[in-house]
């Protein structure tokens, strides 16, 4: 289970329109606790991907990575996942996010339909790489 702070989904929601019709990403910050995942803030960053793929791929930099870490650490917590949009597709994961998706990382992806953001889903990647959906709490 995974649970976002007040304000934390409209925050991922505003940035997937503002990105569309590329996909828009950024870092889910906060700490497990129990078994249970809760974002107290996101980092939105910059889809770094081929500008003709962005309507379909997203990109974070290692460096980006780096900076998110540095920022989750000055605040004592930790980088528990991403989030990304798909323009005008399904809010789960394609081929791509499963290819490169990480196992333990939360991913939220928002479906954005002709610039509304229309729903949200989170997913983990297991050991064995099948994406699964966890359920997704606001606080």
């Amino acid at each position: 289970m995974i649970s976002l702070a007040p304000g934390i989904l409209n925050e991922i929601q505003r940035h997937a329109e503002n990105a569309y019709p590329e996909e828009g990403a950024g870092v889910l910050i906060g700490k497990e606790q129990g078994g249970n995942r809760v974002v107290d803030r996101v980092l939105p960053l910059t889809n770094n991907f081929e500008v003709e793929l962005r309507n379909r791929r997203y990109m974070i930099t290692p460096q980006d990575m780096i900076n998110a870490e540095e920022f989750a650490d000055e605040m004592g917590l930790e980088i528990i996942g991403i989030y990304h949009s798909h323009p005008d597709h399904p809010a789960q994961p394609s081929d791509f996010d499963h290819e490169q998706a990480l196992p333990w990382y939360s991913y939220i992806i928002t479906s954005v339909n002709q610039k509304t953001a229309a729903e949200s889903r989170s997913w983990r990647l297991t050991e064995e790489r099948i994406f699964v959906e966890e359920k997704l709490l606001l606080e």
